[in-house]
């Protein structure tokens, strides 16, 4: 499969510039979800084919259902423990590398791949960086049970947070509600901007109910970003904060 447009360029230019920059023989990885995360898992197949020796997690399963197309051996965590490497996508990324991801639906197995590793490297096309998060709605996974009663508490913190009247929706998918890979709803919250995603990113699971949110802050060490010129750039992200203890020092 190649790359049929500018923006399929510029991701196949970051997610293939990863196999030369992070992969070496052996590697246990975190496969991620998503356009330009599948740009790498294509490459990734191709690399083994040609006698690399892998084996990938993937962090969901359209992306495990790829990964077995292509030729990329898979295992769990339970097998193999840490992973050497996760390789991701996001939906928005700002200069200081935290992210919003989850427009797939795929950011509670993202999350749990991206913290049982090493090191997470993000790859997205120049059109996913931003200034400031927030322009793409941010995503929340949640419980089914009484839903509703957590999207009233995800209102309350975030006008507690200096953010009113941010409009929440559940997402729908095929005339119904959408349910995740672990089957939880997902609602939307349209901020527009962000104003401080680390204090957003450590509150928002201690709602009862929030299985987990879409901003990822301080996880990504790198950023690879793809141009459709076929050129990219890697940027050094490691010394931005996160909000949660457990990524860092893994």
């Amino acid at each position: 499969m190649q790359p049929s447009n500018e923006q399929d360029r510029a991701k196949w230019a970051a997610g293939t510039a990863v196999i030369d920059a992070y992969i070496r023989d052996g590697m246990k990885l975190g496969l991620g979800s998503g356009t330009t995360s599948h740009w790498f898992v294509r490459a990734l197949g191709e690399a083994v084919s040609n006698g690399l020796n892998v084996v990938g997690v993937p962090t969901s399963t359209g992306t495990r259902d790829l990964a077995l197309e292509v030729g990329v051996p898979l295992t769990t965590l339970a097998e193999v423990g840490k992973l050497d490497l996760t390789v991701d996508g996001a939906d928005e990324i700002d200069p200081a590398g935290h992210m919003i991801k989850g427009g797939g639906a795929c950011l509670l197995w993202e999350r749990i791949i991206a913290d049982t590793s090493a090191k997470m490297v993000c790859v997205v096309d120049e059109g996913k960086v931003v200034d400031q998060l927030g322009k793409f709605p941010l995503p929340i996974e949640v419980v089914q049970y009484e839903w509703q009663a957590t999207e009233r508490a995800i209102g309350e913190l975030l006008d507690a947070l200096g953010q009113p009247g941010v409009k929440l929706t559940r997402r729908e998918k095929d005339g119904g509600p959408l349910v995740t890979d672990s089957g939880n709803f997902i609602l939307d919250a349209h901020l527009e901007a962000i104003k401080d995603p680390i204090a957003l990113d450590s509150q928002l699971n201690w709602i009862p109910g929030v299985v987990e949110n879409g901003l990822f802050t301080g996880i990504a060490a790198e950023v690879v970003i793809g141009r459709a010129d076929g050129s990219h750039e890697i940027r050094d992200v490691s010394a931005t904060p996160s909000a949660r203890p457990s990524t860092r020092g893994r």
